[in-house]
């Protein structure tokens, strides 16, 4: 069930007019009701991997639990006659028995996703070798990827680690954890949310507030103006271009690129306002999961505020328990002894990072170009902490740290580095990314941007018009918004300026989205994980 489709509104329609009428105490339920009806419209028979997930974690959190109250209840009750010794031995026996619970539905979970979603990768790279020996190749696998698989998968398996961390108490109703883990707005594209985070206004009654209510469908309509209005627009020309790589050079992918950085923070975060307005209707908080990226003047702090969700899950649980685990920690002993401090200390870091990036660009997709482009990322970001020596003494240099001129150009090149990295999503094959980005530095058909040359790759007169108030519209929200609420501000004026403001973007969305007789809505471009 898309977004954008009439399907979806209805359904958001009929629910939000049962949600404020039936009790409060019941509305989780709808809810839980409402996000299993979403997940069936997608497959029915994907039903099965979303509540294996969902049973399998519930269960597995719970004897985590149990054996938690045992091993604690015992040591309790024989305080005085235990030794320090045996506490100690005790703890870690409990730990051990909790570790086994844990890894169980671990891997069990990540294999069911990993099955689905890697197994045919696996195949493909098979074959390669197989071919170069002169066998026959292996038949692929007709797997079909459950919508959201990664999202529900990864939201669990925190779950289940923050239980066995202690930093969460275990779910005791399964219909409750089931809600948490297949509440219908995030299965499309996220956030990945926390127990601690979420758990706290889904389930809870929720008495209709007006104010959230508008605040809401005003962020809806923003998602919609950007998924419509921008993204689903300019997605004509970048298909364009990448889909004729011998005839489309030079200048135009350049614009190829640019063109699709921009569809991409249109659609993802179009995605994500939609997902957050429809939670607000309905009285339930979600994280933010972008804080203006475009704005960043390194790599790094662009992750920091792109995909925020995904980013912290990737942190807590892979870096640091990889960065501080007794593996690594003799690593870097050794790698101090034998090549010194500034090494040693290094070693686990970057071993870390490399890891983090390596699984978040299969994350994105079971393809050697995502692989390359986690590790891409990787790379920019390790030669840049390697430089900030250089950087520091570059600012005491020269005082331009806090000039608006030194920040335009950090922020502009930290737009060109990541829409130049985003090539390997775009183009999605490695050598042949490559080969285009050396041409676009080496092409000199600059002219054609004067010749009339960006009318020939899809995009009318009309459709640039539309795009550029579009997307400046976008900019000018993105420079309020530094300074405030958007919504917050508009609720301060008069219910006739804020009516007319709900008026202009459902007009504008209405007008100027991209769709009609015979168009089809493209999807949204991180269903696929």
């Amino acid at each position: 069930m898309l977004f954008t489709s009439y399907c979806f509104i209805g359904f958001l329609i009929v629910l939000f007019l049962l949600y404020y009428k039936i009790p409060g105490k019941y509305q989780w339920g709808l809810l839980l009701i409402a996000s299993y009806l979403f997940y069936a419209v997608a497959g029915a028979q994907f039903l099965i991997y979303i509540g294996v997930t969902t049973f399998s974690t519930w269960y597995a959190g719970l004897r985590i639990e149990k054996v938690k109250q045992q091993y604690t209840g015992y040591r309790k009750l024989h305080k005085a006659e235990m030794t320090k010794e045996e506490k100690k031995s005790h703890k870690q026996e409990e730990k051990k028995k909790q570790r086994i619970w844990l890894l169980l539905c671990l891997f069990f979970n990540f294999g069911i996703l990993a099955v689905v979603k890697y197994t045919n990768f696996a195949i493909s790279n098979i074959n390669y070798f197989l071919n170069l020996a002169g066998r026959g190749p292996l038949n692929f696998l007709s797997l079909a990827l459950p919508m959201g698989i990664s999202f529900y998968t990864f939201q669990s398996m925190g779950y289940l680690i923050d239980v066995y961390r202690g930093t969460c108490e275990p779910e005791r109703n399964l219909g409750k954890f089931a809600l948490f883990v297949s509440f219908f707005p995030q299965l499309i594209q996220g956030p990945i949310s926390r127990f601690a985070d979420l758990s706290k206004t889904l389930w809870i009654p929720h008495a209709f507030d007006k104010k959230q209510v508008i605040f809401g469908i005003e962020r809806i309509l923003w998602g919609f103006f950007k998924k419509l209005v921008i993204a689903d627009r300019i997605v004509a020309g970048v298909n364009t271009i990448i889909r004729d790589p011998d005839q489309y050079q030079g200048v135009y992918v350049l614009v190829g690129m640019l063109f699709y950085a921009c569809e991409l923070y249109a659609d993802f975060t179009g995605g994500i306002d939609i997902t957050i307005g429809v939670a607000q209707v309905l009285g339930i908080k979600i994280k933010e999961n972008f804080e203006l990226p475009y704005f960043s003047k390194s790599i790094k702090e662009y992750w920091r505020r792109w995909h925020i969700t995904m980013g912290t899950w990737f942190t807590d649980y892979i870096f640091y328990p990889i960065s501080v685990s007794m593996p690594m920690l003799r690593l870097s002993k050794c790698s101090r002894a034998k090549f010194g401090e500034a090494v040693g200390k290094r070693v686990p870091v970057y071993c870390a990072t490399i890891l983090v990036w390596f699984t978040t660009g299969i994350w994105h997709g079971a393809s050697w170009n995502f692989i390359v482009w986690g590790l891409m990322n990787c790379l920019v970001i390790m030669v840049s902490q390697e430089m900030e020596p250089f950087y520091r003494w570059f600012h005491s240099k020269f005082s331009v740290k806090d000039r608006w001129l030194f920040r335009a150009f950090q922020v502009g090149r930290t737009i060109l580095l990541m829409s130049a990295l985003r090539m390997f999503d775009c183009y999605r094959d490695v050598p042949l990314t490559f080969r285009m980005f050396g041409n676009m530095l080496t092409g000199r058909n600059y002219s054609v941007l004067f010749q009339g040359g960006l009318m020939n790759i899809g995009l009318t007169a009309a459709d640039y018009m539309v795009l550029s108030i579009g997307v400046v519209t976008m900019l000018v929200v993105s420079l309020v918004q530094r300074r405030g609420s958007v919504r917050e501000a508009l609720y301060a004026k008069s219910p006739a300026v804020q009516l007319g403001v709900v008026y202009l973007l459902l007009f504008s969305v209405l007008i100027f989205g991209a769709y009609g007789i015979g168009y089809d809505a493209s999807q949204f471009i991180y269903n696929q994980f």
